[in-house]
């Protein structure tokens, strides 16, 4: 984290996250056009609880598991369960420990912005 080479986008990735520092970026371009693309709803539950609600097509929810499998491998504070609420909609929600909150707020505020963007 205190890395003088970081960019601004990678200030929040915790020292726990695995992922090389060079895969970031894209890993990270992954989630801004699943946000942009997807995400037609955020609800922040609670601190350490995100919902994201996604549109309902299978290929959304195909890309968003392999997205969340592969974040989970590099960052195991992530929780990340899927539910379909109706047969139209897809449910994200993303759960973190009290560590990581700010994990979560930097998550969320790339998610409401991405879809203020599309």
């Amino acid at each position: 984290m205190s890395d003088p080479h970081s960019t601004p986008d990678e200030a929040w990735v915790p020292d726990a996250c695995t992922l090389p520092t060079a895969e970031r970026p894209l890993r990270l371009a992954e989630f801004d056009r699943l946000f942009t693309t997807a995400v037609r709803g955020v609800d922040r539950l609670s601190a350490q609880h995100l919902r994201l609600r996604l549109d309902g097509a299978a290929q959304t929810e195909e890309l968003a598991r392999d997205l969340t499998a592969r974040e989970s491998s590099c960052c195991s504070f992530f929780t990340f369960d899927f539910s379909r609420p109706d047969p139209v909609s897809l449910s994200l929600d993303v759960r973190v420990p009290a560590a990581h909150v700010d994990v979560l707020d930097a998550l969320a505020e790339r998610a409401v912005s991405s879809g203020s963007r599309s």
